[in-house]
């Protein structure tokens, strides 16, 4: 679940797209963002069964090695390593995108998730998240939110004029693209290590900031506003998951 879907985008009220601040290419800064608000939870079913909740959505596997499809279109296959932890695959568009293995602490108050996630142009992204127990005593079952996040290759983002009236959105680590107008309307977003169903729309919210609502197979899931600063070297997401209120802050140095 990489939240690698949290991005969104459009244009200010400006004479002219080229004129646009948030044009260029940008590189999220790990250590400038704030996830702290996000949360995942685990509840044991019957069955051996295991229900997850993240960002507004639920989906249920077994640590049986099989993979089982998640909300945002990709699957992940569970496999028990130890008391402790966990080896977890997840495929996009039915190949390995991330292998991650996922291990409690022995106070059973953190969880750290290591991943090496598989990029577009064919390296791989060395990437860690640390959660801290909310509920729960021991095991997987239980809430944890978010405490950090680092990655040895940040994603990177470039947006590019298309016409006087439209963007050309390019997310680099899963190769995808989406070009919309700014009319709000749902526009296909594709690429090799993006999941199919997804859809981006834009809409303006002033000269310094744009607007974005990312949907799956017509679901609103994520929106955020991007806002330029006032020297055009940082552009800053804040959002939250549609349906729950926890807030990211993604902040992007430009390149």
């Amino acid at each position: 679940m990489k939240r690698i879907f949290l991005i969104g985008f459009s244009v200010g009220f400006l004479t002219m797209a080229a004129d646009a601040p948030y044009l260029g290419n940008w590189k999220m800064n790990a250590t400038k963002s704030n996830f702290g608000e996000m949360t995942v939870s685990y509840e044991s079913l019957s069955a051996g069964e295991m229900k997850v909740m993240a960002d507004g959505q639920s989906w249920t596997f077994k640590t049986d090695g099989k993979d089982y499809a998640t909300p945002w279109g990709m699957t992940q296959a569970w496999t028990a390593a130890g008391d402790r932890g966990w080896g977890i695959t997840e495929k996009t568009n039915g190949k390995v995108s991330a292998t991650s293995t996922a291990k409690i602490s022995a106070d059973g108050k953190t969880m750290t998730v290591e991943s090496k996630r598989v990029k577009a142009d064919g390296g791989t992204s060395d990437e860690t998240v640390t959660f801290q127990r909310v509920s729960g005593s021991t095991g997987l079952a239980g809430k944890w939110k978010t405490q950090k996040m680092t990655a040895s290759s940040p994603e990177t983002l470039s947006l590019t004029a298309k016409g006087t009236d439209g963007l050309t959105i390019m997310i680099g680590n899963e190769g995808a693209k989406c070009e919309a107008k700014y009319d709000g309307k749902d526009n296909p977003a594709n690429g090799t290590l993006f999941p199919a169903g997804w859809t981006c729309a834009v809409a303006k919210n002033g000269p310094q900031a744009f607007d974005l609502t990312w949907k799956k197979e017509g679901k609103p899931m994520y929106k955020s506003t991007f806002t330029a600063s006032a020297d055009g070297k940082t552009l800053t997401e804040t959002g939250s998951a549609v349906g729950v209120n926890e807030k990211y802050s993604m902040v992007y140095d430009r390149q």
